[in-house]
């Protein structure tokens, strides 16, 4: 995140509807047993409207031994996944961004037929795993068009948790004439044509080093299929609900100059700098040994660490969605997905359970009182709410970690992270992130967190 309020380099992607959701917004009911979302909001006539977000995870042992499998299997555990059993192949892949060509083994999943309980406009997957050194996945996804017609296979992220086997990246330039990828996002071309994506596949390739017994373990794989209305304002929520979680905090701003080939440096990094006081939160750490590599001269060189294992090389930066979640995950008994939230009554139920989220949005500086600077996309973590409904907020871009703690005043934070459409500092309509966010959990869910979760549609 620049403070300047420039052009972002991810395409911030307006949401499909073009009519607005009228009324306030209630709880969310739980989700169903498929981990898709069932609840809704009511507006003012008391109708229950449908959520416009389904969130779908293979993640239990029953799960992995679904689908297709071409030298995978499933493993049983305290946390089920799945890993390579006998490689189906072996392939080159040049890494685009280092030239090298290398031979891999390799072995493939691919999810049953998930019907979207919502058609979607856009769909984002994600994905933990443990990927030891040489070992990487990549994770593709196939869509149903409203049409009957599919997608092509698209390439949602070629992955590893290092960077010294390949360069983890986004794939530029997928498209089909009906609907295109941008960095993390598949998204329907034209909204307003009334075309949708009704269901989809995700298949899932494994690789290793040929002649070796390694194998990646990917302990979740899901995505998020999305419908938002297109609206520059959204309905009021009552707030419900006075705490606050005690979370570390981080500037990003102290890290301006440093390491400057992971985008720019800290001036950029407000997704690893949110992402690593979440992961802390949680209790997890980094070694001696794994922050070697940082300058012993820099505070904090753990966000260091963040931003370079969350970079990716073709969107030349730290801000890719389902990276930060997969990052999160590395660390021991975490869970990271990337949804949309439908009101901060979401929130609310969330930071009541003591989660934290990690929120997108974008605003001219005026639009948010307190903040000092405007951006065209940017992440802060939501770590509670004040006796007024305030919302509390570690916003790494601050000057020095005792400033990251910030409160935002409720209506004005709602609307910037809930739209989808807003006006620039020039004037033109630009779109909003629609209420995206990243949720870390641990792997083990208390009820009351899992209840929460279920509430949001997640599970």
């Amino acid at each position: 995140m620049s403070r300047a309020e420039l052009p972002s380099r991810r395409t911030l992607l307006a949401a499909a509807v073009v009519t607005a959701v009228a009324g306030s917004v209630a709880p969310a009911s739980a989700a169903t047993a498929t981990g898709t979302a069932t609840g809704g909001t009511t507006g003012t006539t008391g109708r229950a409207a449908a959520r416009p977000v389904d969130n779908r995870a293979w993640t239990s042992y029953s799960d992995w031994r679904t689908g297709s499998a071409d030298g995978t299997r499933a493993v049983a555990g305290a946390r089920p996944g799945l890993v390579i059993a006998k490689p189906a192949g072996t392939t080159d892949y040049t890494d685009p961004h280092t030239g090298t060509t290398a031979a891999w083994e390799y072995a493939t999943w691919t999810s049953p037929v998930h019907r979207l309980t919502v058609p979607a406009t856009e769909a984002i997957a994600s994905w933990n795993a443990h990927t030891p050194d040489g070992t990487w996945l990549q994770v593709e996804l196939k869509g149903t068009y409203s049409d009957g017609t599919d997608t092509p296979w698209y390439v949602m992220g070629r992955w590893a948790a290092g960077d010294q086997d390949i360069r983890r990246t986004s794939v530029d330039d997928q498209g089909d004439g009906k609907s295109s990828v941008w960095t993390d996002t598949l998204a329907v071309d034209d909204p307003a044509s009334g075309l949708r994506v009704v269901s989809y596949r995700l298949r899932l390739t494994l690789y290793r080093r040929p002649g070796t017994r390694l194998t990646p373990t990917v302990w979740r794989l899901g995505a998020m299929g999305s419908d938002v209305p297109d609206r520059f304002t959204v309905p009021a929520s009552e707030p419900r609900l006075a705490k606050e979680l005690i979370v570390p905090r981080y500037s990003q701003e102290i890290h301006k100059g440093q390491y400057p080939e992971y985008d720019n440096g800290g001036e950029a990094w407000c997704s690893p700098t949110s992402s690593q006081m979440i992961i802390e939160y949680w209790g997890g750490r980094l070694t001696a040994e794994q922050l070697a590599w940082v300058d012993p001269s820099y505070a904090d060189p753990q966000v260091c660490h963040a931003a370079r294992f969350t970079y990716d090389y073709q969107y030349a930066g730290c801000g890719n969605w389902p990276f930060n979640a997969a990052y999160a995950a590395t660390f021991k008994g975490l869970q990271g997905v990337v949804t949309r939230l439908g009101s901060l009554t979401d929130l609310e139920t969330l930071i009541a359970a003591g989660i934290p989220a990690i929120t997108s949005q974008s605003f001219r500086e005026e639009e948010l009182t307190g903040a000092g600077y405007g951006t065209s996309g940017h992440l802060m973590t939501v770590i509670g709410f004040t006796a007024d409904g305030d919302v509390i907020a570690n916003d790494p871009a601050s000057d020095d970690n005792e400033a990251v703690r910030r409160v935002y005043e409720r209506r004005e934070w709602e609307n910037i992270w809930l739209r989808t459409k807003r006006y620039n500092a020039s004037g033109k309509v630009v779109s909003g992130t629609g209420g995206v966010c990243y949720l870390y959990f641990p792997a083990r869910p208390t009820p009351r967190q899992r209840k929460a979760l279920a509430a949001v549609g997640v599970r």
